[in-house]
């Protein structure tokens, strides 16, 4: 690829498809069911991230039909892989410069990503603890039938 051309974009360079809208089908986007395909997101949540304001509302066709373009789904991408990581959405919302329609600095997004990282650190200090003793206390089970139990008795202590 030369320094001149641009990667294909697999939304864009789709045939058109999609419901008619008064007998003509639909142009340079997709419809929610194909949006969901494209994501791998279940319908209800990009219903629920429109509803809350995290996915702008996408154009109609003249039919009422919902076309969502390119930005829809780069948004509903970058809302999807912040999930993945963790991110609350409130902590999302902010990452989208939604909570104050301003777009965050760096420096902005690196306090809530390390404010996010410290309480993912706490959660796997807390799971390593929580192994060691269900380790522990499962190593001391003979596996027999007998009527003392460790693990019972760990849970009960």
């Amino acid at each position: 690829m030369s320094d001149h051309e641009t990667a294909s974009d697999p939304i864009r360079d789709q045939p058109a498809r999609g419901k008619p809208a008064r007998g003509k089908p639909i142009r340079g986007g997709l419809t929610r069911g194909e949006l969901a395909r494209a994501t791998a997101c279940h319908i209800e949540t990009i219903r629920h991230y429109e509803k809350t304001g995290m996915l702008p509302d996408p154009p109609r066709t003249a039919a009422g039909y919902r076309i969502y373009g390119p930005a829809h789904v780069v948004r509903l991408r970058f809302i999807l892989r912040a999930r993945e990581l963790g991110f609350a959405l409130d902590d999302i919302r902010g990452l989208l410069g939604l909570d104050d329609n301003t777009a965050p600095t760096c420096a902005e997004v690196r306090d809530r990503t390390a404010r996010h990282l410290a309480d993912i650190r706490a959660r796997i200090a807390d799971l390593q603890r929580i192994e060691a003793v269900l380790a522990r206390t499962a190593s001391q089970c003979s596996g027999a039938e007998v009527p003392k139990c460790p693990v019972l008795d760990a849970l009960m202590a």
